[in-house]
Parts: structure tokens; sequence; C-alpha cells
């Protein structure tokens, strides 16, 4: 319901003794009666005035959204020197003038054409003047006036938002502020009520109410619980007129989420769970899984398992799962149903984010009795140790019994157990063992100096399931025995100079033995008993693992005797004692006061070649030389200038001297026989050329007769074609390459066949054309010529 405003002006201006009063040609129905003039004078600028009012001249009042079918009627124009003769006429200019608002020209009446918003555009300014129609001048000046346009109530309260989303945690105290929404009304503020906006709820009670000034929505209900209701949609209203009967409304929906608090403690679905794990489980694998539920969700609903009692709390372990927060229960140690085949646990399940706001609601924890059934496996045998280590000494004697292996069958049926060694780990077959109680023997002889520790591999299989096995590692030392007789550290060859006196040390020698000994190496030397007493030498025996060699008389002649060869005892303490025959070789060497060796028959061994580096210098220049040598006279030879073709003006002949050894002309009768060219049946296969002497004889190749009366050029072309197919084709036969040149040559033939018929008319001018390379031709024949015409 709409309420329409009118607003009674009249405006008077002129002179106070006169007013005007004209009547409308066309009224508007539905408005007052009363008409609103605007007397326009050369005084217009002056107001009148009432006592206890003022009017205001230049106003008009208009209300806005008018319904009517004609035009709304505004007020009208009339100036004091209107006569009501037609003389005058009236001007309106300004806002909307001549199309939203017209005047009667003769009259003065102003009309609004269209339906006016005051939402849009308030107030309209507007000019007016009248002017005489006959000379076009204004007979008053122009005035000003205003047009206002009234607000009625035509536009609802619109909110800012269509749709507004809020939360707030669940259980909050009665109260609690959710959120604020606000509306806004277009309508003028100013004038009525019409912009007065009043808040109220359709929906969403009893749980919220909203504050009708503010608009703020609070909560409404104690202890509201997300785990029976998370999501509220609640529909505020926004009405104008300050809510009075009548007024205009808007609405908004408010969607409200309740967010989590821990307010509930997990809790299993069932007291007890029962799982079964086969003996066999390794270690941390998971025997099952349980869960406690709990209604809050994300942090609040984080649950850590532990196992608190119970008979297999060091055999089983819980873990949480972190994406479906369930408890997995793994093994920690193996397993074994003939020990124990049933554990009884209890575990409990905890929150890990406790509210102490809701303590009062009992503790955040729960707990289940978890059973575990262990199962029987048919189990490999197992040996007594995880790994063996055995001695043997390296003497003993093959098919010895070096250690016993043991493994059982772990399950309650016993199943016997057969024994052998994995022949990976034994390729050389070295040892062996006995399939019905374990025992280990040698198959080989052992030497500890080869190979000290023999790491070999058992299987223990059930003779009823020989899948069933299991394998234990046994490391085999050999020990040591004495077996290895002493013997010279290095080779020793040593010298004794001519002027040597007697009793004077020349070399010092030690021994290395391959057998180990606890208590150390002790090495007695000697000389063998049948150098003793004949030797030019002594041996001393220093108890150190050392021995020195002494000279037994002044002087040695290297003429008499160049080298002796000592013959040395080396024997070990050890049991078995053994011992051994080394030689040292000994040479005289003649030497300087000094001792310096200075020239001995040893000198091949110290001087290897024998030069001095002088020597071996010269003769290596002398090889370079050689070589430089031999190199230059090849490259000579092959840079050896060629014979020119024509060696002066006056050597001309009818041939060409050299051409790739293309023949000898005419003349040279023994390189071919022309005649063979007029008669092929009297071709000799057999006849080779006379003028080269072949380097490798072939044989004969016998070629298919030419008919009679053959072309000489098919017989060429034939011939020619039978020596590029042959392969034994000697490359000088100049008949084969060049003997038909062919037509169309400039020069035609240079061959020395035709020259007997060409040579008298043969002009040689053109070459002077050919260029420069060939001017040492035109110039020979261009000579050759002159000389004939003289």
């Amino acid at each position: 319901m709409r309420t329409y405003h009118c607003f009674w002006l009249l405006f008077w201006a002129g002179q106070p003794h006169q007013s005007f009063l004209t009547p409308l040609s066309k009224r508007t129905s539905g408005f007052p009666e009363k008409e609103q003039v605007l007397v326009l004078s050369g005084n217009s600028r002056q107001d009148l005035h009432r006592s206890k009012r003022s009017w205001m001249w230049n106003q008009f009042f208009l209300l806005e959204e008018y319904t009517g079918t004609d035009y709304q009627y505004v007020g009208k124009l009339h100036s004091d020197q209107d006569k009501g003769d037609g003389s005058l006429k009236y001007i309106l200019s300004g806002d909307g003038a001549g199309d939203l608002f017209i005047i009667n020209e003769n009259t003065g009446d102003i009309q609004a054409t269209k339906r006016l918003d005051r939402e849009e555009k308030p107030v309209y300014i507007l000019r007016a003047q009248a002017i005489n129609r006959r000379t076009g001048r204004p007979v008053e000046p122009e005035s000003e006036f205003i047009i206002k346009i009234h607000d009625i109530n035509d536009n609802e309260p619109t909110f800012t938002k269509d749709v507004y989303n809020a939360s707030i945690p669940e259980m909050s105290d009665v109260g609690t502020f959710v959120v604020q929404v606000t509306a806004t009304d277009a309508d003028d503020p100013t004038y009525g009520n019409s912009a007065k906006v009043v808040y109220s709820i359709l929906q969403g009670q009893p749980y919220f109410s909203v504050e009708s000034e503010t608009g703020i929505i609070k909560t409404a209900l104690l202890n509201m619980d997300r785990e029976n209701r998370d999501k509220y949609q609640v529909v505020i209203q926004a009405k104008d007129m300050g809510g009075q009967m009548g007024g205009l409304s808007g609405t908004t929906t408010v969607n409200i989420t309740l967010t989590d608090v821990n307010d509930n403690p997990p809790r299993f679905s069932q007291s007890t769970y029962q799982f079964r794990a086969p003996e066999s489980m390794p270690p941390d694998s998971a025997v099952g899984k349980i869960k406690a539920n709990d209604a809050d969700v994300d942090e609040n609903a984080e649950i850590e398992y532990s196992i608190t009692e119970g008979d297999g709390y060091d055999m089983f372990g819980i873990t949480t799962d972190k994406d479906t927060q369930e408890g997995i229960i793994t093994v920690k140690k193996a397993l074994d149903y003939e020990n124990k085949n049933l554990y009884i646990l209890k575990v409990e399940a905890t929150n890990t984010h406790v509210d102490p706001r809701f303590l009062y609601l009992g503790p955040f924890k729960d707990s289940a009795t978890v059973r575990i059934q262990v199962d029987d496996v048919d189990e490999p045998p197992v040996f007594s140790r995880p790994a063996y280590i055995m001695e043997v000494k390296e003497d003993v004697p093959i098919n010895s019994i070096i250690g016993t292996v043991t493994a059982q069958d772990p399950d309650a049926a016993k199943n016997p157990v057969k024994y052998s060694v994995d022949r990976h780990t034994d390729m050389d077959r070295v040892f062996n063992i006995n399939s019905g109680n374990g025992s280990i023997f040698t198959s080989k002889s052992l030497d500890r100096e080869t190979l000290l520790w023999h790491n070999i591999t058992v299987i223990a299989a059930e003779i009823n399931n020989p899948k069933q096995s299991s394998r234990v590692p046994v490391f085999i030392k050999v020990l040591d025995v004495n077996d290895n007789a002493p013997e010279f550290a290095m080779f020793y060859e040593t010298f004794v100079c001519e002027n040597a006196k007697a009793e004077q040390l020349i070399q010092t020698l030690s021994a290395v033995d391959k057998d180990d000994s606890y208590s150390g190496h002790q090495f007695s030397f000697s000389l063998a008993p049948e150098a003793a007493s004949s030797s030019n030498f002594t041996l001393q025996d220093n108890r150190d693992n050392t021995a020195g060699i002494f000279t037994r008389k002044t002087r040695y002649n290297r003429h008499e005797m160049s080298t002796y060869f000592l013959p040395v005892v080396i024997s070990d303490n050890d049991y078995p004692i053994q011992s051994s025959t080394e030689t040292v070789t000994i040479r005289v060497c003649a030497c300087d006061h000094r001792g310096k060796m200075l020239s001995c028959n040893a000198e091949a061994l110290i001087h290897p070649t024998g030069l001095s580096t002088g020597a071996l210098i010269a003769i290596l220049l002398c090889i370079i030389i050689l070589l430089v040598t031999v190199v230059l006279f090849a490259a000579l030879r092959r840079q050896r200038k060629k014979e020119p073709l024509i060696i002066s003006k006056e050597d001309i002949r009818d041939n060409i001297v050299s051409y790739n050894d293309e023949g000898g002309g005419e003349e040279d009768t023994q390189a071919f026989d022309i005649g063979t060219l007029r008669n092929p049946e009297a071709i000799d296969d057999n006849k080779l050329r006379r003028d080269i002497v072949p380097e490798t004889l072939f044989m004969p190749r016998r070629t298919a007769a030419a008919r009679d009366n053959t072309d000489v050029r098919d017989f060429i072309n034939q011939r020619l074609k039978e020596n590029d197919t042959d392969p034994t084709a000697p490359p000088y036969d100049s008949l084969a390459t060049y003997a038909y040149e062919g037509n169309g040559s400039v020069a035609e033939s240079l061959s020395s066949l035709e020259s007997v018929t060409t040579d008298g008319d043969q002009d040689y001018d053109y070459l002077s054309d050919w260029g420069p390379r060939f001017k040492k031709l035109a110039d020979m024949y261009g000579a050759m010529d002159s000389d004939k015409d003289s």
C-alpha cells in the first residue's frame, strides 16, 4: 500500500495589488484541484512574505511513480504581461524540458510525460521565460525554478549478500555471536519511515535469534551438538516502515555450520577382538587391525593406541595408522607354536587432543581385549647354532672328521633330517658331510699356505618334505704344521775382491719360512758338509735369523777361479725340523784400494749392455742417418722429372713420343702389327709384345673368331669388351684402350695411324685460338708449316 502526499503551493510574483489565477486547460485526475502557479514579472526575484510562514516561490513538488494514464500535472507559469490575447508564448528549458516535461506555450501549464523515480533523480532544475510572439523578444527575464520529486515507499530493503555463511563451535553458550547481516533501502531516509529497516527471523528458531535494529544473529539454544546436527539454515527478514504493516520487506539466507570440538571420547565397537597368526610370521608383520570410533572429526578424532597389559606385552606391538585411525597389531619377536600358542592383550585407545572444558563428560579413552591364537606350521629344521667354527690341521688324512653340525625339526612331528653341503660354497669338493649325523670330514688334502679359511654352507632338510630346509654357515680354519723348510729371503749373488783379506765379511744372509710359528721363527745356518772343510769361505750364524759369509784366505785370483758356489743349510726349530740347502753365488772381481768393484765376470750382470753411453748414442745416430738417406732416395725417385714430350723444335716426329705407352707409331713395327687390323683371323693369341717384358705370364685365352669382312671398328670394340671383362688381361695392351678414339673430336684423331693421309692437308692455325695452354703446340706446328712453305 502506497501513500501519496500532495503539497499545495501558490506562487505569486509582480505587483502586490495584482493577482492572477488562470484556470487549467487540462487537469490530471486524482490530484488536488488547487494548482501551483509561478508568476513571472520584472520583480520575480522578490518573494512574498506572510506572517508566521515563509513561502518559496521557485519550487514545484511532484510525487514519484505516477500510475495514471494521462500526463501528470506539475504546475502553471503565468506572466503579468499576459493579457490573455495569445500574444505571449511560454518557453521551458533545463533538465528534461521538451522530453520529460512539456509546457503549453499559450497557457503555461507544465506536465510530466513519464513516470518519475526519485531514486533515479530527485530534483530537476528548469528555466521559464515568456516572449512576444510577434517580435520574439522576451517580455520578462528568464526565471529558474525546481521540480522536486517527493518519495513514496516503492523500494524494499535489500541485503548486501544473497547468502551468508557462518560457523560457530558446537556446545557454544547462549548469546554467542554468529554473524551480522545488513540490508539497505533505496528510499529517502529523511522523509517518513520508508527507509527505516527492522530485522526479524523467519526460520531458524529456537536455535538462533536476531537483533531487530543491528541484524546481529546470536545463538539462542544451549549445547547444540554437531554430532546430532551440524548445519542450520536461518532466514532473516528486513522490513521498512519501521516494521509496520504495509512496509516492504526483503529476506536473506544464512547458512550456519557447527564446527567440531573434542566432546566425544573414543569407543571400541566390541570388547574383545580375536586374531590368528602363523608361527612362521616374521617380525614387524601385521597380525590384525582394531579401531575405536570417535564421533568427532579431524584432530579431535585422532587416537593413540597402546598395549597396557597382557602376557604378550613383549611379543607384540601396536601402532596407529594416521589416515584411518586404526590400531595395527604387529609381531615383535618370532612366534613358536610349540612354546606358546595363545596370547591375551589389553589395548587402550586415547584421544591425543583433549579439551579440558569437556573433561566432565568422562575419560577420553577406552580399552578392549585382544586374543591372538598362534597356528602351527610346518617349519624347516633349526640348527643348534647360528654358525659353526671348526679347526683342522693341514696334515690330517683324507676322510678325517673335523666336526659335527646338528639340526632338528621344531614341529611336534619331529621329522628326521638329512644334511648336505652346498657345492656352490665348496667348488673343489674339499669337504663332505654325513647326511645322517651331520659330521663333516675332509675329502681332499689341505694346505694352510694355499688357503687358510674354508667357508662352506651346510643344508639341513626334512626327509619327508625336502622343501623345508635351512642353511647354516660353517667356517673351517686350517691349522699350521711345520711342513715347509726355510729358504733364503732373496736370491743371493755377491762378489769378493781379488785383494780381499781373510775374515772379511762379504755378504749377510736372511731366511723366511711359509709356516707359522707361535713363538717366532728360529733359523740356524751352516755350510753343507761337503763344503765345510774345502771351502774358501766361512759361514757365521748370528743367532738372529741372519748369517754372514766371511773370506777364509787372503787374495783371490779370478783367472784361476772366477765363480764360487757356496751351499748353505738352513734349518728351523719347530717339530718336525725342516731344513733346506740354498746356494750363494760368489764372483771374484778386481777392486780398487777402497774395495770398490772395477771389473769381474759379473760385469755383464752389472752392465747388461757392455757398451758405454757414447757408443750407444753413436750407433743410434748412424741408424737415424741411414734411415733418412733411404727415405730421401725413395722420394727423389718418385719426384724424378719426366722426359718432355718434345725436346726441341727440331725434333718433330709423326707420332707421340710418350703417351702412356700408346704405341710407337707407324715405324714401330715391334709394338703392333697393323696387318692384323686388316686380317683379324691372322692374330696369334700366343704372341706377346716384344718391346715390353711382362711381369707375369698368363695362359692364353681363346676368343671367338671374327666373321669375314669384319669392320675394324667392330673388331676393336669386340676386343675392348673382352679385355675389359678379362681379369687376366695385361694393362699394357694399348690396342684395348687407345686404338679407336671415336668421332666428333674437333682436332679429329691424334693417332699416328692416320698421319700419313692427313699430315699434308692439316691446318694448325686453330691451335692459337685454344688459349695459353696450347700456345706451345701452336708455335711448334705453326713453325713447321712455315718451313714447308719456304
